[in-house]
């Protein structure tokens, strides 16, 4: 199985940011990075899954490491509402980032899933090589 990290930065919030994901399969690995001069931490975590998933187009079945509460807990429980309701949240105004929500939606549907959460900057290796890509990439839009 394919294990991925995520990660999302930003400096600022609203600010330059950047998201990162690792993957490996056992054998190889493989960082990817790239980031927004304008936008939110939540934003480039969700942007980082989206990449990942994108990049491992190849793969039915992944595992995905993440620090972020949002993504997963957003994958895992609130989406089926969120649908369900029209896109809108349980204070009846629409979702957040609904427009990335859609595409990570639409990316889940042809990859089974495992999320992993992880405790940030905890020492994880790949969780931190992450945030390391992630935070860099938002400096250099600064």
């Amino acid at each position: 199985m394919l294990k991925i990290w995520t990660d999302g930065s930003c400096l600022g919030n609203p600010g330059p940011g950047g998201w990162s994901f690792v993957a490996t399969d056992g054998e190889h690995i493989a960082e990817r990075c790239g980031g927004e001069r304008d936008t939110t931490n939540n934003r480039m975590e969700l942007m980082a899954v989206i990449r990942a998933l994108t990049a491992a187009h190849r793969h039915t079945s992944v595992e995905i490491h993440t620090d972020s509460q949002y993504v997963k807990n957003g994958m895992q429980t609130w989406m089926k509402n969120w649908k369900k309701n029209n896109w809108r949240g349980s204070n009846k105004k629409p979702v957040k980032n609904q427009d990335l929500w859609k595409q990570l939606d639409e990316l889940a549907q042809n990859v089974e899933i495992h999320w992993v959460w992880v405790r940030g900057h905890n020492g994880e290796e790949f969780n931190e090589r992450c945030d390391e890509l992630a935070r860099g990439y938002a400096e250099k839009l600064k």
